[in-house]
């Protein structure tokens, strides 16, 4: 397997930790706890949560049990059948939440993963936290990323589903509390900072530097202070993932095993099943040997004194053709 497809399989199996330890040398040695760690993760959405498809007229809103009817009827519900999507390719809305007591928080990262077994690679991309567009449910415009502060996995999946006009097949959400709890496990990360900067505190030197996990976190978090906005973040964002990835594979000892996937279990949740997981990584490891990553372009705007990150709607279709091709045969 090459290095990119590591990454993103990390994200799809279960964030980060569930996927290395099932393929990796301690394999079935791991296998139970594994098992156990992945069913503590998992989490159903609504059964009847809403679905978004493109009809001539519009998007038309549509339920779960509605889905057959949708696939004979909608021209972008046929990209899953099997005639426009490649039969086994799926979708993934990775969420970093920074949730705290009584208070639900904001999906403070959404990473998009598209994974077909027909294709060398994996399509990835972030969607910038302000981006503003319709909050599916809520009836209002809004950033993106106040999606999960109103109505959670559900609401922030239909959101994506409408802003991209292509279904989600999974979630995975992760806590960000977990994400530093996890760096400090392997010993924190080395990046290469393009700019002095400071935030919340902290002091980043340009050049290398050494983050543990809170530093992490601050490190990825910055925006204001950044020449490209969100989009400088997203970018540290994905520098610290692919950090993570490679101290996840030097992993020796069993002890540190052992801790990381009792964090992913109290910090990971997702509707992706055990079962689902071994699949994935059995079947397509072979197949997948690569990640290509895309970056949605949009330009910032003042409204009403809220910032936002506008997408237009040629760049909602760019994305949106690279996404059903790379779904396709």
């Amino acid at each position: 397997m090459s290095k990119g497809w590591k990454r993103a399989a990390i994200w799809t199996g279960c964030s980060f930790t569930v996927v290395i330890m099932a393929i990796g040398g301690y394999a079935w040695y791991m296998l139970n706890k594994v098992e156990d760690t992945v069913a503590a993760m998992y989490e159903e959405i609504a059964p009847e949560r809403t679905l978004y498809v493109s009809q001539d007229n519009g998007l038309v809103l549509r339920t779960e049990r509605d889905k057959e009817q949708i696939l004979e009827t909608s021209p972008l519900s046929q990209e899953t059948n099997s005639t426009l999507r490649q039969e086994g390719a799926f979708t993934v809305l990775v969420m970093g939440v920074d949730e705290r007591e009584h208070d639900r928080g904001r999906s403070d990262a959404m990473i998009v993963l598209a994974v077909n077994p027909a294709k060398p690679s994996v399509l990835m991309f972030n969607i910038p936290r302000d981006t503003r567009t319709e909050l599916i449910g809520k009836g209002r415009i809004d950033k993106i990323n106040h999606a999960y502060a109103f109505g959670g996995v559900e609401m922030s999946l239909r959101t994506v589903e409408h802003f991209l006009d292509y279904p989600i097949d999974y979630y995975v959400k992760v806590n960000m509390e977990g994400f530093a709890n996890m760096i400090d496990i392997i010993g924190g990360i080395e990046v290469n900072n393009a700019f002095a900067f400071q935030h919340d505190g902290n002091v980043f030197e340009r050049g290398p530097i050494s983050l543990n996990g809170a530093k992490a976190l601050s490190y990825a978090r910055m925006r204001y202070d950044d020449p490209r906005g969100d989009l400088g973040r997203n970018t540290r964002q994905r520098e610290i993932l692919g950090k993570i990835f490679g101290k996840l594979l030097s992993i020796s000892t069993l002890g540190q095993a052992n801790e990381l996937l009792e964090n992913a279990g109290q910090y990971v949740r997702m509707n992706i099943t055990f079962n689902e997981i071994k699949k994935f990584v059995l079947e397509y490891r072979t197949n997948v040997t690569s990640l290509k990553v895309e970056e949605i372009s949009g330009q910032g705007q003042m409204i009403n004194r809220v910032w936002y990150f506008n997408v237009n709607q040629q760049e909602r279709d760019r994305i949106h053709a690279l996404l059903r091709g790379h779904m396709e045969p």
